[in-house]
């Protein structure tokens, strides 16, 4: 039980802002993983917690930004920083170690930019396609999702460097099999069977990609792919929602 306690501390840790105190020696990073969608599931839930609440007052387009603005800070745009980063990576010339380079850089680019831009708009106008309680559901849903999906990422993914988190988060099989029952549980719960199983299909299809993508490019996983699955996966899963609610 103590160190399921840590594990999960680490987990929010890692995931959020949220000041959590870790206690005594700190668990390696991978046995945060079976934590990571009921983490993710707490933090889009919280996001869309207030889109709900703003909604009738100020309507679907402003609470859909400020459930985004919350999604952000409530993980401190650690993600949003990890899909600009390869964004800026996608963009660069040259080989591995070049892309490498630029992904460490702490500016933004164009591409980095352009990606941000595309995410926010995309996510933005999935959630004011949805209805009032759909909108934060697709969120919860969508944030366990996207936790899942980096978790699958790295366990498919060797790292790319030597150093930094995408070389210390190691997912063995039994934070990836724990990880995978409860991201199949909060789906099935937050978007019913069709929403839900949609759900798990788009979070593995993203997953897949962007470990295609990082093994191609880069030669393996980094801190800033992991983010990448998160976001990607978030909004793919929000857009999949909107067209299952609407067919």
């Amino acid at each position: 039980m103590s160190r399921l306690g840590a594990s999960l501390r680490l987990a929010i840790a890692l995931l959020t802002i949220l000041p959590v105190r870790l206690r005594g020696q700190a668990p390696a990073l991978g046995a945060a993983a079976a934590w990571f969608p009921l983490v993710g599931a707490l933090i889009g839930a919280l996001a869309g917690a207030v889109g709900y609440l703003a909604r009738p007052s100020l309507g679907p387009q402003v609470a859909a930004v400020l459930a985004v603005a919350a999604l952000v800070v409530l993980t401190g745009a650690l993600h949003a920083d990890g899909l600009a980063d390869c964004a800026d990576g996608v963009g660069a010339h040259g080989d591995r170690g070049r892309r490498l380079a630029v992904m460490r850089d702490s500016a933004i680019g164009t591409f980095g930019a352009l990606a941000l831009f595309l995410w926010l708009v995309l996510l933005v106008a999935a959630l004011t396609g949805l209805g009032r309680e759909d909108a934060a559901r697709a969120l919860a849903v969508a944030g366990a999702t996207g936790r899942w999906s980096a978790v699958v990422h790295a366990a498919f993914a060797l790292p790319a460097r030597a150093d930094g988190l995408g070389a210390s988060f190691a997912v063995g099989g039994a934070a990836m099999a724990l990880a995978t029952a409860a991201v199949a549980a909060l789906a099935l719960a937050g978007a019913g069977f069709r929403g839900g199983g949609a759900a798990l299909v788009t979070a593995a299809a993203v997953a897949a990609l962007v470990t295609w993508w990082s093994r191609r490019l880069l030669g393996g996983r980094t801190g800033d792919t992991l983010g990448a699955a998160v976001t990607l996966t978030e909004v793919a899963v929000v857009v999949v929602l909107l067209g299952v609610a609407r067919s």
